[in-house]
């Protein structure tokens, strides 16, 4: 177990000493503020008012000329959703018989109660499910939402309460607008540099800081994932739709079909703004699902010492029994 472990140490060490190397080379090898700029930032600025009427070149290179490249790392994002979701889904129900679980716990508790839960175990189960709560599989409480109000400063005892303290609820409560707006600010307005991907960074933040201050029932109502996992493949169904109309209306995948408005302007961009309203539906909606689905997590990828000693030659007894 030693041996394994230190090998593990050394291998993860070597490999961030390793990344520290090749990023640091990289940050000393960036141009300079004099160097000279780079075809590509060239083309964008000589064709982001004539052909896109945006202002912001930075938009124009992201959701214009390179609209293919940002279009492969959105579904790169799909693909990372979809490996966490199957990596950590829970074990399906079989569809044999409607209840069939239910219906083998009250024969088993029948034919051999020994073998079933005693109230002690009942009530430690039910104890560690209000522990974990309802953002990360536990039950759904009926009562209000539990405030720390009333818990003493200090008391020796993990905190019960779903929500934080009276501060950081109305520290929360007055800065979530101000970041709402800021995310619509990066989607909506394409000649400053943002856009869908950034927009949606932010708007995982807010739904982030509702869930650690105010507790999982104030947002059950959006982070469900019936709810959710529509959405996204709304975003990404959408994110095609959009690129690949210009295939059809103007010839090639990605360019522009819709009408350019002046400059500085909610519509201005044509397809830019469109591509990045569904990126910010994919990206928001792709990283709640992730971040949530670890929350929720029960697996225990990591065996118990005590089962290695068990598994160990020369003790064939005990990992018979566990069996």
């Amino acid at each position: 177990m030693n041996a394994r472990a230190d090998r593990r140490t050394i291998v993860g060490w070597s490999l961030a000493a390793l990344t520290a190397v090749v990023l640091g080379a990289a940050a000393i090898d960036l141009p300079r503020e004099h160097a000279a700029l780079p075809e590509i930032a060239r083309q964008a600025l000589a064709v982001a008012i004539p052909d896109w009427r945006t202002t912001e070149p930075v938009n124009e290179v992201v959701y214009g000329t390179r609209a293919f490249d940002t279009f492969g790392e959105t579904f790169l994002l799909l693909a990372a959703v979809v490996s966490v979701l199957l990596l950590a889904r829970r074990r399906e129900p079989r569809r044999e018989y409607f209840g069939e679980e239910t219906a083998g716990a009250e024969e088993q508790e029948h034919d051999d109660p020994h073998e079933a839960a005693d109230a002690g175990e009942q009530k430690a189960r039910a104890a560690e499910s209000h522990e974990i709560g309802p953002g990360a599989g536990g039950g759904e409480s009926g009562r209000d939402l539990d405030l720390p109000d009333g818990e003493r400063v200090g008391t020796p005892a993990p905190e019960q309460a779903t929500a934080m303290t009276a501060v950081i609820r109305v520290a929360v409560r007055l800065v979530l607008p101000l970041l709402g707006i800021a995310g619509c600010y990066l989607v909506l307005l394409g000649y400053s540099p943002g856009g869908g991907f950034p927009a949606g960074v932010v708007f995982l933040g807010l739904v982030l800081m509702t869930y650690a201050a105010l507790g999982y029932r104030r947002v059950a109502r959006v982070v469900r994932p019936g709810l959710l996992e529509v959405l996204e493949l709304a975003g990404a169904a959408l994110v095609i739709a959009v690129l690949a109309m210009g295939l059809v209306l103007a010839g090639s995948f990605s360019a522009n079909w819709l009408p350019l408005a002046p400059e500085q302007t909610i519509r201005s961009g044509g397809i830019l703004q469109a591509f990045s309203l569904a990126e910010l539906i994919e990206v928001g909606t792709g990283l709640t699902i992730v971040i949530f689905t670890f929350l929720a997590m029960r697996h225990d990828w990591t065996p118990d010492e005590a089962d290695e000693r068990d598994d160990q030659p020369g003790d064939g007894r005990a990992a018979e029994e566990r069996r």
